[in-house]
């Protein structure tokens, strides 16, 4: 099948690079000739795992391509799939990047004579492709819905593993106006073998939001809990987890065999949520529903308690005024080089603010991380390993796995594990703090 892919972010390059990995023939593409460039020659823009070894893959078939001419590629494929960015505004999506590549290819349709299907694959709150981008299509082109095609086919792609996420997905949603649309999908889709969930554009929007929101929100209650653990003391909340996680409406039982649900890693307490889905998306759906008439007030807590979390680390560390504290970890998550939203970079302000010298490390983020933070007492090194014995604090602001052998390293340090990468007992001689666990007094 052929496909076009406009953007060239992680949805839009992933998707594409995936879905050529599969046999379809894609062509991605973005504004600006240098990233067109370099991924024709097979160099990414972006960080994330397995991509760069399918893309060249891809590449060597001659299933993917790049361009900055969308006529030209929109004239080879049967379906063309958004994949622009919709960052947040003020809790709003912003939607002048889907407004302006609806435009273009609703231009397109004007003078073309075949039918071509436009599917969105950006994130939007309901029900803005059967109404917005719809009407903008129609508008610009002078032909109505059934002259070309409509669908949404929301991502839930998780940065770092978006690759596997892609490749082996446990669902995919195929929102449809049209039957066309309906059966280019189903052909898009045919090489997985997975659950497949038919509806309508909106239901399918609003699946994305439900989604995220729920996990944003077991985040969001479980930082809570663990803060009350903390204060109460002598308790380790992740001993709680472990007998909640056990109920049997949690973990599954297959022949006397407990099956640990993937979700227990939510329960884990940290610094909160981040990244580049769940601040926006929360932030937008309480948003639509204040628009329609709602409180939202649980939307509401979850962004609330999320935005103070961060402040929990000095509350549990206390004076550090003068420390030497290296921060291991910028990114929100480890695998990817995304800082967006990132819970390491909540907590390095707080940290300067209250005093300290800080050093800070991560094997892909640092030259994003310098051009959003700079300060006198700040410096970036990408040796954290000899910077261990001159801290007097280590935070673990993302749990990077080669920073395990921080174990091996520490000997006076105090060790604050944002993240849980450790576990208690890794720690028995050096002072050992994180969320949801206070020694016995």
């Amino acid at each position: 099948m052929k496909v076009t892919i406009i953007g060239t972010g992680y949805v839009g390059l992933v998707s594409g690079v995936c879905l050529s990995s599969k046999g379809h023939k894609v062509t991605c593409v973005d504004i600006k000739e240098d990233i067109v460039n370099n991924l024709n020659k097979g160099k990414i823009h972006i960080y994330e795992k397995g991509l760069q070894s399918l893309l060249t893959q891809s590449l060597n078939k001659k299933l993917f391509s790049a361009t900055t001419n969308i006529t030209q590629s929109l004239d080879n494929s049967d379906l063309v799939i958004l994949a622009v960015g919709t960052p947040s505004n003020n809790g709003e999506i912003d939607l002048s990047q889907i407004k302006s590549a609806s435009k273009e290819i609703g231009e397109y349709i004007k003078t073309s004579k075949k039918f071509i299907s436009v599917v969105v694959k950006s994130t939007v709150v309901p029900p803005t492709t059967s109404t917005f981008i719809k009407n903008i299509l129609e508008t610009t082109s002078g032909k109505k819905l059934g002259e070309f095609g409509l669908g949404m086919n929301p991502e839930f792609l998780r940065e770092g593993e978006a690759v596997e996420d892609f490749m082996y997905p446990d669902r995919i949603v195929i929102g449809y106006e049209d039957e066309i649309t309906k059966n280019l999908l189903t052909e898009l889709y045919s090489p997985w073998d997975c659950s497949k969930i038919y509806t309508n554009t909106r239901t399918a929007e609003m699946i994305k939001y439900v989604n995220n929101t729920m996990l944003a929100s077991i985040i969001s209650i479980n930082n809570e809990l663990a803060n009350l653990s903390f204060k109460v003391g002598e308790i380790d909340y992740m001993d709680v987890i472990e007998g909640v996680i056990q109920d049997k409406r949690w973990t599954s039982i297959f022949k006397n065999t407990s099956i640990t649900p993937q979700i227990k890693t939510y329960f884990t307490p940290g610094a909160g949520f981040g990244g580049s889905c769940f601040p926006k998306d929360v932030q937008a759906i309480r948003t639509q529903g204040n628009k329609l008439g709602l409180n939202m007030p649980i939307t509401n807590a979850v962004l609330n308690l999320n935005s103070t979390q961060p402040d929990q680390v000095i509350e549990i560390l206390g004076d550090i005024t003068n420390k030497n504290i290296l921060l291991l970890g910028l990114s929100f998550k480890p695998d990817t080089d995304d800082i967006r939203e990132s819970s390491a970079l909540k907590i390095l302000p707080l940290l300067l603010d209250n005093g300290a010298y800080v050093t800070a490390h991560d094997p892909v983020a640092i030259p994003y991380a310098k051009k959003e933070i700079s300060h006198d007492n700040l410096q970036y090194t990408h040796t954290w390993k000899e910077k261990v014995k001159n801290a007097d604090i280590v935070v673990v602001g993302t749990n990077w796995e080669e920073y395990l052998d921080l174990k091996e390293l520490v000997t006076s340090q105090i060790i604050f594990d944002s993240k849980r990468l450790f576990l208690v007992s890794d720690f028995s001689n050096v002072n050992y703090l994180t969320f949801g666990y206070s020694k016995k007094k």
